[in-house]
């Protein structure tokens, strides 16, 4: 669900809670529409998770995934600011139109990114070079 579902769901002009974190209305937005692009340019479900991350980090990430409607073509983007970690978790499925050389590599540029304080930034990008590497499904 996006935020813009989210709100009109609501029926109210009362802005969900979903915004009260570390990023503005218009930068919610602009992710919310790179989601929206690689999920239908990809036939993929795409998710980003930006919050604490329990350890081991890479289970924590692991458990949240299969808790996405279609974990099996599903790709999770979590990331924990406060802690400085990045996990891309792909399904099953995913994981063939994305190997872990290519999310890899969207790993280190949205690291670049956040490494310069730019956390959408990063986000947004990171979907983008997974979604151009997933190609058309």
């Amino acid at each position: 669900m996006t935020v813009g579902e989210k709100q009109a769901e609501a029926g109210t002009g009362t802005p969900p809670a979903v915004l009260d974190g570390p990023f503005s209305t218009r930068q919610l937005l602009r992710i919310d529409e790179a989601l929206r692009l690689a999920d239908q340019g990809t036939g993929l479900v795409f998710s980003v998770y930006v919050g604490g991350l329990d350890e081991p980090i890479r289970e924590h990430a692991g458990r949240l995934h299969r808790q996405l409607a279609e974990p099996d073509k599903s790709v999770l983007i979590a990331v924990s600011p406060n802690q400085r970690q990045l996990e891309i978790v792909t399904g099953r499925y995913a994981r063939k139109r994305i190997p872990d050389t290519y999310a890899k590599l969207a790993a280190l540029s949205m690291v670049a990114a956040f490494g310069g304080g730019d956390l959408a930034g990063g986000i947004i990008n990171g979907l983008d070079q997974l979604a151009s590497h997933a190609g058309k499904g």
